[in-house]
């Protein structure tokens, strides 16, 4: 079995920084990704687009075009990458090394790691709104994605729901690619600007992502975009694809045509790995979402597991830039090739960076926050879509007797199918714990068992024969 000192899981920007960090330090990386090139979600395609598409980095932004610079230092670092291939599995004894196992090529690999560093990133929060099982109907991180990696968008008419950061940037995005928008719905609750205040003068030591946020919201304005605030109950209709859509703006009802439905309500951490090897995590309330416990240099309660960038609390790719830069500097620490005096003289940089990053996200938490309304889902709208379970089942499952996730997965096979739980997991635990009067820290979460992605059964054979 092939050892490394270090595998990373994820080419984000986290994943790339600990990689460069790391092989910096002497150590031995490996860096492992499902997707095909480097960049992660938030950068994804970028060195082709800089290389073929060169005119789409005008309309994706600065920010994004940036991702190259990290890229290409990720090129030449040394580390081994392994691009299209995706670890199922990581086995972590209480003593000696850690196995993690990938699939690749077709086949099953094993290696060896000292140390792991996962990089898995964010995943969009699951919007169950009537109708969002219809085609047309999709999230706009993965309608962002397509116009990433293809320079395809999707049909008109086009209508944007949901609110944050993402939307914003994705309304800015279409208005300069002229990607024509039909209407915004904005379901950030009112008074935004009010809860966002106290928590402004710490926000002031990330003021460039500040600033970057009002030119977003100057481009959203002069777009000349129509926009719905204050909206709610949003209805996907339609019979074979979507055809319309239902909500209510300022108390009053509205109906528009759209091809297309790109909804968005925030970004949660992506859990599956840190689930998997039993970490311990915390429901986070102003994000209504549950993340790892960390240390300062991103270690989980797992000895040699590190954590770095969205995967272990939102804030951006700033923030996972630097977090995958300190935990690559605790990484090279802990296995002797630096002092721990050289460690934090070098963290200096990153952890200021980190700081500022960071300062921002109350304030987005407070003028954004997650919808309530999940918690409260009832009657047929499917909330586990790979084994269409409804709201209304979680909520008998409640009334029978299941206190968590995996109580009610049992009675209702919900967070069984293909997705393992991704698209189901945080809904389930906060309709049973509305459902129970319990806050969703105590609810908790699915057990995730490996394969945490289905698997070829070729590739599950070939797991036998791995060194």
């Amino acid at each position: 079995m092939t050892r490394f000192d270090l595998v990373v899981t994820g080419a984000g920007p986290a994943g790339m920084a600990a990689a460069v960090t790391a092989r910096e330090a002497g150590l031995s990386v490996l860096l492992v990704d499902e997707q095909p090139e480097p960049g992660g979600q938030i950068w994804r395609a970028v060195e082709r687009n800089k290389r073929d598409r060169p005119a789409n980095l005008s309309f994706l932004g600065e920010d994004y075009a940036a991702g190259a610079v990290l890229a290409g230092r990720f090129r030449s670092c040394g580390a081994e990458y392994w691009p299209s291939a995706m670890v199922w599995h990581l086995d972590c004894p209480e003593k000696g090394d850690k196995s993690v196992v990938v699939a690749r090529n077709g086949g099953t690999e094993q290696v060896a790691a000292g140390q792991v560093l996962i990089a898995s990133g964010a995943m969009e929060r699951p919007v169950p709104v009537p109708g969002w099982t219809l085609p047309g109907v999709m999230t706009i991180g993965a309608a962002q994605t397509v116009l990433k990696s293809s320079g395809l968008y999707p049909d008109a008419p086009l209508v944007l729901a949901g609110s944050g950061p993402l939307l914003l940037l994705f309304a800015a995005q279409c208005a300069a690619a002229h990607i024509p928008v039909s209407a915004i719905l904005d379901t950030t609750p009112s008074g935004a600007p009010g809860r966002g205040l106290p928590h402004l003068p710490r926000a002031m030591l990330g003021w460039r992502t500040l600033l970057k946020g009002r030119k977003l919201l100057r481009a959203m304005k002069q777009s000349g975009v129509p926009v719905y605030r204050g909206v709610r109950d949003i209805a996907a209709i339609g019979k074979e694809a979507v055809e319309r859509v239902r909500f209510t703006s300022g108390g009053v009802s509205h109906e528009l045509p759209a091809a297309s439905l790109l909804l968005h309500e925030g970004v949660v951490p992506n859990p599956q790995l840190t689930r998997l090897i039993g970490c311990d995590h915390r429901w986070n309330t102003a994000q209504r979402c549950f993340h790892p416990v960390l240390d300062p240099w991103g270690e989980s309660s797992v000895p040699g597991i590190f954590v770095a960038g969205d995967g272990g609390g939102i804030a951006g790719a700033e923030a996972a830039a630097a977090a995958g830069h300190l935990a690559g500097l605790a990484i090279a620490e802990r296995t002797g090739a630096m002092s721990e005096a050289e460690r934090d003289l070098k963290a200096t940089g990153p952890g200021d960076r980190l700081l500022a990053a960071r300062a921002v996200r109350p304030m987005l938490d407070a003028m954004y926050p997650p919808p309530a309304w999940i918690a409260t889902l009832d009657g047929d709208i499917p909330v586990c879509r790979c084994e269409e379970v409804s709201a209304r089942a979680v909520r008998g499952a409640a009334a029978d007797g299941a206190p968590g996730p995996n109580q009610a997965k049992a009675f209702l096979r919900a967070g069984m199918g293909p997705c393992q739980g991704r698209m189901c997991g945080l809904t389930v635990t906060e309709i049973l714990a509305d459902a129970h009067g319990r806050e969703p820290g105590a609810i908790g979460y699915y057990r995730i068992r490996p394969p945490i992605k289905p698997v070829t059964v070729g590739e599950l054979a070939a797991l036998d024969g791995a060194d």
